[in-house]
Order: structure tokens, then C-alpha cells, then sequence
């Protein structure tokens, strides 16, 4: 992986390190800004391509997928073809896969060209990353991975602003068509500025191990957001689906202990504190990007706000972790890692608790400020957590610790997303059934809205009041997911036990932290 690589005392390129670093920041902008923007965007994109509402996250769900299972193998791909080609390769894989995705007119051409753009999107991250370690030198170095940093978290930031004013103001295929401009632009400096890395013949990869993770992974997926729709076990195609996810992720654990020089080096789950961080970083992935995903519908359908103010309410989650992640940053060293980590958990917990009481009338003031606490609480587990992951794994392991690690947060992140729609979906059913049990007509309420108009007795009055039922069980549904949420990151407490205090903080924790 890019974490492996070092920067020499003098930094190689000073003239053009202020072009190089600028084109870089721009592919990872780009990249950051395609998790969140098209989050606004989804109600417009599900009318357009006749999506059902858990259809339309698989939107999300493949983008963030494909980009999982090509984050490990980035660092074996700039090894053998060079860093400066493969870069190259995915700016413009990506620029195109976003052009698709915009000319779009279904839901498997935009879920197939999500993938794409998943695919090359996901080593811009890393390899630009390995570039700025190269061209600063290590007392810059921490000055350059701040700069990283803030440009991975402007895409929670801005993500939904400008996705919400676009899609509002020109059309949802905006969101997508965005990326011409900033992809060419960072395109064109990166030939001219960027130097090529020299070439390793003797690189390798192991493909079976890499393929088995990957079918392992997409077989899950599939699982997941077809599952409710299939009606689960009852179909033959889940059924074929879980089976191929299990026999795959057995052929992958035999291969990853049995195997000379596997994709995932079994040795790093020797280290607790790593171990253990994989589960912690998965928990996280679960409960801030599904919260996420959760917040457009009921902005834009419970609670009928326009995109941009949907957008515009959103924006301060990603303020409060960019904000905590510079606090957390001089905090590191002075406090003990897991006390920050408790803090974030705490504060992730009271945000779910809160968004566990809302219903469609609750303020634009409780919506910003809530959800800026849950930014940060974010911003108190990033860092952390990352520092305390590899702070006792070796120096030598850590470049296969980061893809392990990245890989973990990113199916998490999928995950989640996948299971609350799916729970909105079948709590929603199951709370209309609940609730419509009481109605009657015997049920002295509705002499009550009879006389306001809505009498169960007449066609009218039943269509109205099955949506007043329905809004209702939406509500209770949506109420539901923020308590799993919540409970998920109570349980994660405990875990804080089994993390051991590191003796000193290492000197790539920061800077693996944003990958």
C-alpha cells in the first residue's frame, strides 16, 4: 500500500511540490465528494430509473463496495505499472464511469456504472496519498497530511450542499458530471508535474486470495439488498447467494492460513490491538454512513424539504468531524487514546438517542445541531482509533494493515446501508399491519375524523387515512434503525477494554487515518 512509502530528509521535487500537491488534493477531493454527493440526490435519481426505495441505495452500496475490494490490491498495481500511470488510469476511469453514470436511464446502468466508478476510484486515495509522503520531507510531512485530511472530510461537508443545489437548480446528473472538470484538471497536472516511480518485476499478488475476498464480499452484498425484495430463503437466488458468500469466505480463511504468501497476512490478527480495531473501525463504518443514507428520505420525503435545504442541513456533520478531528489531533499524546475513543462512541450514542425521539416536525436548529455532534463524534473515533490500531503493529506490516483495515470500514459502511433500508422497508410493513389492526368501526376515534373529513367509510376518506397509516409507520420504522444504531455503538464500548495503550505513537498513524 502507499503507507509504505518514505520520504527522504530533502524532499525529491521542491520546484513543482505546490503543483504536484495541488493535483493530488484534487483527485482526492473528487473521490470524497462522490461518497456523499449523490446522497441528496437519490429521491430524483429513484423517480427517474423506476427504483423502489431499498433499490435506489444500491446506488451507494456498489460504489462503496467496488471501492473495498480495489483499495488492497492499489499498492501491488503501482509497483508493477508505476504509481504516476496508474494514476492516471483511474482519474480518467473515473471522469468516464461519472459521465455514465449521469447519461444513465435505469437502475442497472447506474448501478453497473456506480461499480465502475467505485473500481478506479478507489486507489486515488492511497496513491495519492504515498505521493505526498513522497515529495515532503518528515518534519513537513504531518503539515501535508493535515492538508490530506481536510480534503478528504470537504466531501461530507460539501457533498450534500452542492449535490442538493445542482440536482435543485440544473438536474441530479450533475452530481456526476462534476467530476469532468475537477478529473481533467487533475488529469493534465499530474502529467505535466508527476514523476513515474520505478517499476518492481518481482511484485506479486495473490489472485486466488484476492478473487475468493472479492466473491466473498460481492456475494454478501447481493445478499443483503436482494434479500427483502426475494422474500429471502424462499428464493432460489439467495439461497445461491449466501452460499457462494460462505464457500467463498471458507475457501479464503483456508488459503489465508494454509497459503506461502497470502493476500491477507494472518499475522496481523496476532496484534490485539488491531484485531480488535478492525472490529471497532467496522462498527464505525456501519453506523455513520448508514445514518447517513437514512437522512435524505426522511428530509425529502417524511419531512418534504427541497434538496438544497436537505443539503444545507446535513453540511454541519461533516463541520464537527473536521472540527474535532484538528481538536483530536493536539489531543493525541496528552490523552489516553481510549478515552477519545469513548468520548466519540458517547457522543455517536447520545446523537442516535436523540434522532431515536424525531418526528417530521422537528426544527431545523435540533436537525443541524445533532447532526454536528454526530460529526463529531466521528471526528473523536477517526484518528484514535487509527492511532491506536497500528501504534503496536510493526513497522513492516502496516502497509497490509491499512488495506485490511480500509477494507473493513468500507464493508461496513455498505452493510449498514443495506440493513436499515431493508429493516425501513419491512418495519414499515410491519408497523402499517400493527397499526391498522386498531382501525375499526368501532374505534370511537374516527367519529372524531369522520367530522374533519377523513371518514374511513368513504374511498376517499380509506386512501387518506392508508397514508396518514403509512406516514405513521415510516416514522416508527426510521425510529427503530436509529436505536440499532445506537445500541451498535453502546456495545462498542466494551471493546475499549480490550484495547491495550500504546507506549508511543507511531509515526504514519495520522496519515493512515484518512486513507
Amino acid at each position: 500500500m502507499s503507507n509504505n512509502a518514505t520520504a527522504s530528509p530533502t524532499a525529491p521535487v521542491v520546484a513543482n511540490r505546490g503543483a504536484i500537491t495541488a493535483c493530488v488534493i484534487l483527485s482526492v477531493i473528487m473521490q470524497a465528494l462522490d461518497t456523499t454527493i449523490a446522497n441528496v440526490a437519490l429521491p430524483h435519481i429513484q423517480g427517474d430509473v423506476s427504483a423502489s426505495a431499498d433499490q435506489i441505495n444500491w446506488v451507494l452500496t456498489s460504489y462503496i463496495v467496488a471501492a473495498a475490494i480495489m483499495t488492497p490490491p492499489s499498492g501491488f498495481l503501482s509497483a508493477k505499472f508505476g504509481r504516476k500511470r496508474v494514476l492516471l488510469v483511474a482519474i480518467a476511469g473515473f471522469v468516464v464511469a461519472s459521465v455514465l453514470c449521469g447519461l444513465s436511464e435505469s437502475l442497472i446502468q447506474i448501478v453497473g456504472f456506480r461499480l465502475l466508478q467505485g473500481l478506479f476510484g478507489a486507489s486515488l486515495v492511497p496513491l495519492s496519498q504515498g505521493i505526498l509522503l513522497d515529495i515532503y520531507n518528515v518534519e513537513e510531512r504531518g503539515r501535508a497530511m493535515a492538508l490530506f485530511g481536510v480534503s478528504v472530510m470537504v466531501g461530507p461537508v460539501l457533498g450534500p450542499v452542492i449535490g442538493g443545489w445542482l440536482t435543485d437548480n440544473i438536474s441530479w446528473r450533475w452530481v456526476f458530471y462534476i467530476n469532468v472538470p475537477i478529473g481533467a484538471l487533475a488529469f493534465f497536472g499530474i502529467v505535466v508535474y508527476v514523476t513515474e516511480t520505478k517499476l518492481d518485476a518481482l511484485a506479486k499478488l495473490d489472485w486466488f486470495g484476492f478473487g475468493m475476498l472479492s466473491i466473498a464480499i460481492a456475494g454478501l452484498q447481493l445478499f443483503l439488498d436482494r434479500g427483502e425484495q426475494l422474500d429471502w430463503f424462499y428464493s432460489s437466488e439467495i439461497i445461491i447467494e449466501a452460499l457462494v458468500c460462505v464457500s467463498a469466505f471458507y475457501l479464503f480463511l483456508v488459503h489465508m492460513f494454509t497459503a506461502e504468501r497470502s493476500f491477507v497476512n494472518p499475522r496481523l490478527f496476532m496484534d490485539q490491538n488491531f484485531a480488535v480495531s478492525i472490529l471497532f473501525i467496522f462498527i464505525v463504518g456501519v453506523t455513520y454512513l448508514a445514518s447517513l443514507a437514512l437522512m435524505t428520505p426522511y428530509l425529502q420525503t417524511l419531512m418534504g424539504y427541497p434538496v438544497v435545504t436537505a443539503g444545507i442541513v446535513m453540511g454541519p456533520r461533516g463541520l464537527g468531524t473536521m472540527f474535532c478531528m484538528f481538536l483530536v489531533g493536539r489531543l493525541i499524546g496528552k490523552v489516553d487514546t481510549r478515552w477519545l475513543l469513548f468520548i466519540g462512541l458517547a457522543l455517536t450514542a447520545w446523537a442516535m438517542y436523540d434522532m431515536t425521539g424525531w418526528t417530521p416536525d422537528v426544527s431545523q436548529w435540533t436537525l443541524i445541531s445533532v447532526g454536528f455532534v454526530q460529526g463529531a463524534g466521528l471526528g473523536f473515533l477517526f484518528v484514535p482509533l487509527t492511532t491506536i490500531a497500528f501504534a503496536t503493529l510493526p513497522a513492516q506490516m502496516r502497509g497490509e494493515g491499512t488495506g485490511l483495515y480500509n477494507l473493513s470500514r468500507n464493508i461496513g459502511s455498505s452493510v449498514g446501508i443495506s440493513v436499515v433500508s431493508m429493516l425501513i422497508t419491512e418495519n414499515t410493513q410491519v408497523n402499517h399491519a400493527n397499526i391498522a389492526a386498531y382501525v375499526t368501526p368501532f374505534n370511537r376515534y374516527f367519529d372524531v375524523t369522520a367530522a374533519q373529513g377523513v371518514s374511513p367509510f368513504t374511498a376517499v376518506g380509506r386512501a387518506s387515512l392508508d397514508g396518514m397509516i403509512t406516514t405513521q409507520a415510516t416514522i416508527i420504522a426510521y425510529m427503530d434503525d436509529f436505536k440499532l444504531l445506537m445500541l451498535m455503538s453502546i456495545f462498542a464500548m466494551p471493546l475499549l477494554v480490550l484495547l491495550r495503550k500504546p507506549k508511543a505513537p507511531p509515526a504514519v498513524d495520522h496519515s493512515v487515518a484518512m486513507e
